[in-house]
């Protein structure tokens, strides 16, 4: 049985799916591995790593023609064009955004998992792509920031007088929020956070941040860990709330999400007014519309006096530990999707495991695909 892994094709993605130690450990589960030539060279490993790992090098269809295809991103359509019928693709897939793929995979056969699809729970942890990359998204927005922002983080103490620290402002406590306070706060920052569910508040002041709380009415806590969508009421009052906080703050980062919906406006555009010039705000939702509108997807510009950051796609900036992080969470995936038998390796009853079960989103030429709720 072998796993394919080919090159990236997404703009500016510089993550691979395999990394030479996690090849070596899917040859230690008796499979073969092709990598298509220059597959991992955007993450500092070369063919030749791959190779003393125990992998072939080959063409993109060879990687794509495999039995089991391990990517990054969802494929286009060139690519599922050049998957074999019967084989599984795990990667992540974007569905809520990009459903048209589903009636392609579905037609050609392919059993396609949407890793973040992975139900949150214990037993998954160590498949769960989002966390991991939200991780490293966290703690790169905020050097994003630091670079973006013209004044020390810390407070500095010189002959020639002193700088106060900067205060940061988090909007959202998920994965990616928290990460971000820990840094900014290594960095010497102020910090203060807010999110909509009650229940992140000892989280927040557990690092060392101040919790925002506003009255809204309602709570934000929906199922699974999520936050769900407030009521209109709820939001306009959030947005008026949070307005008075963002003055205070030198720095944002903004990173709340709802699961198959458009981001929440949290920032709106008198906000962005009233925060002081050199003020700096990373929109980490922009690839779903932004927590401001005033952001531009996958660009830094000046509204107001204000910068303010788009960019979609951290985890790209920090490639080799995020491929790392993300190859030891598909070996981990694909080690539950296969088991022993008298010819070798094969492939298990997908349906019979909670984890394989929630994220297989095409099966043997059926759309089996649920927006989260």
């Amino acid at each position: 049985m072998k796993v394919g892994i080919p090159t990236e094709v997404l703009e500016g993605e510089t993550r691979v799916a395999a990394t030479p130690e996690t090849v070596k450990k899917l040859r230690a589960l008796g499979l073969d591995v092709v990598v298509q030539g220059g597959a991992g060279l955007s993450s500092h490993f070369t063919d030749e790593a791959y190779r003393a790992a125990g992998a072939e090098i080959g063409s993109s269809e060879l990687a794509l023609g495999a039995d089991i295809v391990l990517k990054v991103n969802r494929p286009v359509a060139a690519e599922i064009a050049q998957m074999k019928s019967g084989a599984a693709l795990a990667a992540m897939m974007a569905l809520c955004h990009h459903e048209d793929i589903l009636d392609q995979l579905a037609a050609g056969g392919i059993d396609a998992f949407a890793l973040e699809m992975v139900p949150r729970i214990s037993r998954a942890q160590s498949v769960d792509v989002l966390s991991s990359q939200s991780n490293i998204a966290g703690y790169r927005a905020v050097l994003e920031a630091a670079r973006l922002y013209g004044r020390f983080f810390p407070m500095m103490m010189t002959s020639a007088g002193s700088a106060k620290p900067t205060r940061v402002v988090v909007l959202g406590a998920g994965v990616a929020g928290l990460q971000a306070i820990a840094t900014a706060r290594r960095l010497g920052a102020q910090v203060a956070a807010y999110d909509v569910r009650p229940e992140v508040k000892e989280q927040i002041m557990s690092l060392g941040a101040k919790c925002i709380e506003l009255d809204l009415g309602e709570s934000g806590a929906g199922a699974g860990g999520y936050a769900r969508q407030l009521s209109a009421e709820a939001q306009d009052r959030q947005r008026s709330l949070l307005a008075g906080e963002l003055k205070k703050a030198d720095v944002v980062i903004s990173t709340a999400l709802i699961p198959c919906k458009p981001a929440p406006v949290l920032i709106t555009a008198d906000a962005v007014a009233g925060m002081n010039p050199g003020s700096v705000i990373v929109d980490m939702a922009a690839a779903t519309g932004g927590n401001c509108p005033l952001t531009e997807r996958d660009r830094t510009v000046i509204k107001n006096g204000v910068i303010l950051c788009g960019i979609t796609n951290f985890p790209a900036l920090m490639p080799g530990d995020a491929s790392a992080f993300y190859a030891r969470n598909l070996f981990n995936f694909v080690s539950l999707c296969v088991t022993a038998a008298d010819n070798g390796l094969q492939m298990k009853d997908y349906l019979e495991d909670e984890i394989t079960a929630s994220s297989l989103v095409t099966h043997r030429g059926a759309i089996r695909f649920k927006e989260r709720k």
